[in-house]
């Protein structure tokens, strides 16, 4: 059976380092003697309930963990259930019956060195890769031992649409990139060309020949599918190493491209630049045969450089796009390849490989996501395949495979600081300190060993990277990349603990780190006021027209966001009133261009687009608590009353509010179909009402959105799995398989305290 290890790793292993003991590391493994037959045969009913219900909620609801931790932790709701009747009104009593029931299930899922596990995943590209990569290298055997494949295959089969292809992420369409991947995986693993369950290869593989065949495949779909020997180089459009080779100053440089976008093109154009190719074996040849509609050595591949299936274009090339690759490609490329100019090419080469070794290096092998990881790892086994650099990489493949009973599945890069950050605050704002004070030290200690100690090895401004000390990841500290909402959200868990007795949650973090964390803050701000996620943004935007992917937007340079910038003013705020004197006019002014930006970027409904979640219930609800803070009211704030309207006029006739993954691509609102309601976007849109003082003005929504909340929550305490909620690059969606418990649980507590009053519970007492 498969179990969960937490802060696993071996210090006397000279392939794997941690720069805090592995804190937060989150790995799996099977144990054929771990479990007993009536708890083996609990995952098997999980997992044959996920089967049969797989084209109704596409989201598993992460329990082979959760089972676990309950199970060790020997945990058992003794809090009786409560219901909320037709008619009947929200007492004291109930709400608070609610929420210690909430509070104690979440407490129990809290992971021994104090974070809260979860899946980050959902995105259906990601893991292919991996298991190409693995097949090239001759390690796949070693990495995934028969039980992983057999769950590497359950997920494959368990997120195959009903039209026989894969989506985009697990509940999308199909397209071209997904569907090739996974069928490309599944015959990897073992599978015939008819097998799989469900007649899963036949039936994906008529999804890509009733389309034209593989040619269609999207740019990373032909980078991918080169390597592996499914297409000639010679069909991709060129991604010259040379770009590092010129001055940084110029707009082109990859310095000035958003950390994702140049560490992903990075090993790309090392591997293009080789022009590598994995070993040819039968199964390569079988492929070949079985992907494409005419016979492979007959493919005029200069004629396909351009296309991409319909299915995955999002972002169709501009023209000057178009013309720039075909300057590279007629032009460039043949004398980049040929002596003299090919010295330049290995010089490029060079220099690329010592940034891909700066970077592993700098993330402990862990690299900035999952994407990357496969990509930096092929490049370094082809550099040297006997070297300690790949050997590294294979020590941190764990860090990124996570099991569900939907199987494994590739995680983008774990969220663990990001889900404890929102966690911990979930549990403070109930208000049960004499009853889960344990539960909240553990947390406050993660928080605090989780910080960023240091910036990035050496002249790191020569590679290209910014300061990081005092900041906190979206994962583990060895993860190392710092993040503005993260570093907001980790702070803040910092400065309410340190509101707190000290014997109960724990020492006080230093001040000189609290400052450190505020720095990051202030260097990520923008001239319109608005904060970055990972960088400064100082790039041109006209840029964003050169993006190569055609199913991401915003993915060249960094961007500011909504959702950085309010967690950035709720942080600063809060620092303001517990540090007065350090140094404040630059944290007001930081405060008041912070508030202006928020402001313009309003839609004309009322909303704010959500870069990070789906999508204007959650922007709105970043924006009005950012705003709220800062001091703005419905009173005297515009845009926190246009935000008001935009909820009210949102909500669904039970009371919460339900909006489509659709909204994202879009870029318009889209309520989920049926006018359903998702639990996860009512707490948002409750705790944004909140904010805004709806409890004095009418509490009637209010009071309507927490009884859903109340009546849906499980026997157990548990919240009910739902529609995906997370997002990225407008037009990928991401499962946070915590966000069903912290957010109807912080949404509670916040609705208590505002609407809830205590004076009812005296009289009746009196």
């Amino acid at each position: 059976m498969w179990k969960l290890k937490v802060a696993d790793g071996d210090n006397n292993d000279p392939y794997i380092f941690s720069t805090n003991n592995f804190i937060g590391r989150q790995v799996w493994e099977f144990d054929p003697d771990y479990g007993t037959r009536e708890e083996q045969a609990e995952v098997e009913a999980a997992r044959e309930n996920f089967w049969e219900n797989r084209h109704l909620i596409k989201c598993n609801s992460d329990l082979l963990w959760r089972m676990q931790f309950l199970r060790e932790k020997n945990f058992k709701q003794t809090i009786p259930q409560v219901k909320v009747g037709d008619g009947e009104e929200i007492t004291y009593e109930i709400a608070k019956t609610a929420l210690r029931r909430g509070a104690h299930f979440f407490s129990a899922l809290q992971a021994s060195d104090g974070h809260w596990p979860a899946e980050i995943a959902g995105p259906l590209y990601f893991l292919p890769p991996l298991v190409m990569c693995l097949y090239i290298t001759g390690h796949l055997d070693t990495i995934f031992p028969a039980e992983y494949r057999s769950e590497i295959l359950r997920y494959l089969y368990c997120h195959q649409n009903e039209d026989g292809g894969w989506g985009f992420h697990i509940e999308g369409h199909s397209t071209m990139i997904s569907t090739t991947l996974n069928y490309i995986c599944m015959r990897i693993l073992g599978e015939g060309s008819d097998g799989g369950r469900d007649n899963a290869c036949a039936r994906g593989r008529k999804w890509i020949r009733d389309r034209g065949g593989v040619t269609s495949i999207p740019s990373w779909g032909k980078t991918w599918l080169s390597i592996f020997g499914l297409f000639d180089w010679s069909g991709s459009n060129p991604m010259p190493p040379e770009f590092w080779l010129f001055p940084s100053f110029l707009p082109i440089h990859p310095a000035n491209m958003l950390c994702y976008c140049r560490m992903v093109y990075m090993p790309m154009s090392y591997l293009y630049g080789r022009r590598f190719v994995g070993p040819i074996t039968p199964l390569i040849l079988e492929l070949r045969e079985e992907l494409f509609l005419q016979p492979y050595n007959e493919i005029i591949w200069k004629k396909v450089r351009h296309l991409c299936a319909k299915e995955d274009l999002y972002y169709p090339h501009p023209l000057i796009q178009d013309l720039m690759w075909d300057t590279l490609y007629i032009c460039t490329e043949p004398l980049l390849t040929r002596w003299p100019f090919n010295k330049l090419r290995q010089k490029a080469l060079e220099v690329t490989m010592k940034h891909i070794h700066y970077e592993d290096e700098n993330s402990r092998y862990i690299t900035i996501g999952c994407v990357e990881k496969s990509l930096c790892m092929l490049a370094c086994w082809v550099e040297n395949p006997n070297g300690d650099y790949f050997k590294k990489h294979l020590a941190r493949i764990p860090d990124y495979i996570w099991v569900g009973e939907d199987g494994i599945k590739m995680q983008s890069f774990g969220s663990q600081e990001w889900d404890t950050a929102f966690a911990l605050q979930a549990l403070l704002a109930c208000d049960l300190t004499n009853e889960i004070g344990p539960t909240l030290k553990k947390g406050h200690e993660y928080v605090r060993e989780s910080q960023v100690k240091d910036n990035p090895s050496g002249d790191f401004k020569s590679m290209f990277r910014h300061i990081s000390k005092g900041s906190w990841t979206f994962a583990d500290q060895d993860h190392g990349w710092q993040v503005s909402d993260c570093t907001a959200e980790g702070l803040k868990c910092c400065l309410l603990f340190s509101l707190m007795p000290p014997e109960i949650v724990g020492a006080k973090m230093e001040p000189g780190r609290l400052y450190d964390s505020v720095n990051i803050l202030l260097s990520l701000q923008s001239k319109n006021g608005g904060l970055a996620a990972w960088e400064p943004a100082t790039a041109p935007k006209w840029l964003e027209m050169f993006n190569p992917t055609e199913f991401f937007a915003n993915t060249i340079v960094e961007h500011e966001y909504v959702e950085c910038t309010a967690s950035a003013i709720q942080a600063l705020v809060l620092f303001k009133k517990l540090c007065p004197g350090h140094r404040k006019n630059e944290i007001h002014n930081c405060i008041t261009n912070a508030v202006r930006f928020i402001e313009d970027k309003q839609m004309p409904d009322g909303s704010w687009y959500g870069s990070w979640g789906i999508c204007f219930t959650y922007g709105t609800w970043f924006a009005i608590g950012g705003l709220a803070a800062a001091g703005k009211t419905n009173k005297n704030c515009l845009a926190i009353r246009r935000g008001v309207e935009f909820l009210l006029k949102s909500q669904r006739v039970d009371g919460g509010w339900g909006e489509s993954y659709a909204s994202c691509p879009n870029e318009k609102y889209i309520p989920l179909e049926g006018n359903r309601s998702n639990l996860v976007q009512t707490a948002w849109a409750l705790m944004g009402l909140l904010h805004s003082g709806q409890a004095e003005r009418d509490p009637t929504p209010l009071h309507k959105a927490a009884k859903l909340l109340i009546n849906s929550q499980m026997e157990d305490g548990d919240f009910p799995q739902q529609e995906i909620t997370g997002s990225f690059m407008k037009n990928c969606m991401l499962h946070y398989a915590t966000y069903r418990n912290t957010f109807p649980l912080w949404a509670l507590a916040e609705y208590m305290k505002n609407c809830i009053s205590l004076s009812s519970v005296g009289e009746k007492l009196k």
